[in-house]
């Protein structure tokens, strides 16, 4: 019986910006973007749970609060080794294939995963995933034994947050999918994830106008609320990389 579930990589370092997991969307109500996060892979329904997958360090401790307070799975590993670490949530999990977000981008295209689970068991795929969204918007399905093989036969860098890279790399030794968006949604010239202070004055903006959807808040509509607010546009426009991570995407 294949078992979906989503490891979520979590540390506090950060260069540009301080403990981004746990930075909140709702200053008032204290939602934070990984409490988004996991408020949306539970209105899932192809995944199955959620485990934490915890960096080393003292710093990190706040995330074990975090998983008993909202009953969440986790482990602890090594910092740096974040590949290891997504391979031992899904061991904790039980689980045969993983679900992958980055825990600084609060707003991924929910509306393709239960599509994306169908076609990567039907097409017994290693890896399916989506491309060309605003960046951070995207999400990975692995076979645990995906990404066995990439820490195997990787180094150092493929075992990196750059998770992907090692398939990325060698796309002839796995079986690899990109399925289709909508072409409204194909906008590389927009960034939802929050890597710097100024990203996440924009995922604040987008949170507020449409909180009253929560957790499921539209691609779409983000997309629309951002064309409108062209200042917030422009507020991240020097950290927009328009680069499309998987080449065979097109």
């Amino acid at each position: 019986m294949r078992r979906l579930s989503a490891a979520l990589a979590c540390r506090m370092q950060g260069s540009r910006l301080y403990g981004k997991p746990l930075q909140n969307l709702d200053t008032e109500k204290g939602v934070t973007i990984l409490d988004h996060i996991v408020d949306i892979t539970q209105t899932i329904p192809s995944i199955h749970s959620a485990v934490l997958g915890i960096s080393e360090g003292t710093a990190n401790l706040v995330f074990v609060d975090f998983a008993q307070k909202r009953g969440l799975d986790y482990i602890i590993g090594d910092e740096k080794d974040v590949l290891q670490r997504l391979i031992q949530c899904g061991y904790k999990a039980q689980a045969t294939d993983i679900f992958r977000v980055t825990t600084e981008s609060p707003f991924f295209y929910y509306d393709k995963v239960d599509e994306a689970w169908e076609q990567h068991v039907k097409n017994d795929n290693d890896v399916t995933t989506i491309d060309g969204l605003p960046e951070g918007s995207h999400f990975e399905i692995y076979t645990l034994e995906a990404l066995e093989k990439s820490h195997e036969l990787g180094d150092e860098r493929h075992r990196s947050e750059f998770c992907s890279l090692y398939v990325r790399e060698h796309l002839n030794d796995f079986k690899v999918e990109v399925l289709p968006i909508p072409p409204q949604l194909e906008r590389l010239d927009l960034r939802l994830t929050v890597d710097y202070p100024e990203d996440l004055v924009l995922c604040r903006r987008v949170y507020a106008h449409l909180k009253h959807k929560a957790p499921r808040l539209p691609l779409g509509e983000i997309i629309e609320f951002i064309d409108s607010h062209p200042e917030l546009q422009a507020l991240v426009a020097p950290y927009v990389e328009p680069v499309r991570l998987w080449s065979l995407g097109k």
